[in-house]
């Protein structure tokens, strides 16, 4: 019995990890750019109950975050756009191109962003592109959301690695 356990348990880690690996190498930037910034993201997704085509249901609006550096300390903020904006002034938009499934089905997807405008003259503005990774919730609710709740907003905890990526680091 216990090896039965024992392999059923490395199934799944092995799954766990094969997961996180697919998400990783799918959101991962080009080999010519290299990382000039990483910061954690805490705050909230904001989703709106809207009528959708086949019934009520919560779609996303925007995110509002505060970033921190690797040692605790603020490093600016993340709002909708979606843009990022760095304590030194300057601030970056992005275009999402690829979404990968977070290994944890209760977080929200990893994402590749491309730079499409930058404001300032601080680090923002060497960016190119943006990398969100290590999600913790921020899911859509999946109750709450009928006719009499429409224009209802539900406010969902997240966390998330934002890594900002340059030609030139």
């Amino acid at each position: 019995m216990r090896s039965f356990v024992a392999i059923l348990t490395l199934s799944t880690l092995s799954f766990c990890f094969a997961s996180i690996a697919i998400a990783q190498t799918q959101s991962e930037p080009p080999s010519t750019q290299h990382p000039i910034l990483t910061v954690t993201g805490k705050g909230i997704q904001i989703y709106i109950c809207q009528q959708g085509p086949s019934g009520p249901e919560w779609l996303f609006q925007a995110p509002e975050a505060n970033l921190t550096d690797a040692s605790g300390n603020p490093a600016g903020t993340h709002s909708a756009g979606p843009a990022w904006n760095s304590k030194d002034g300057s601030s970056v938009k992005g275009v999402v191109l690829v979404k990968a499934a977070s290994s944890d089905p209760n977080s929200i997807p990893w994402l590749l962003l491309r730079a499409s405008g930058a404001s300032g003259t601080g680090i923002m503005t060497k960016v190119e592109f943006i990398r969100r990774s290590d999600t913790h919730g921020g899911v859509a609710p999946a109750t709450g959301c009928d006719a009499q709740h429409i224009n209802t907003s539900a406010r969902v905890p997240y966390r998330a690695t934002y890594t900002f990526y340059s030609a030139k680091p």
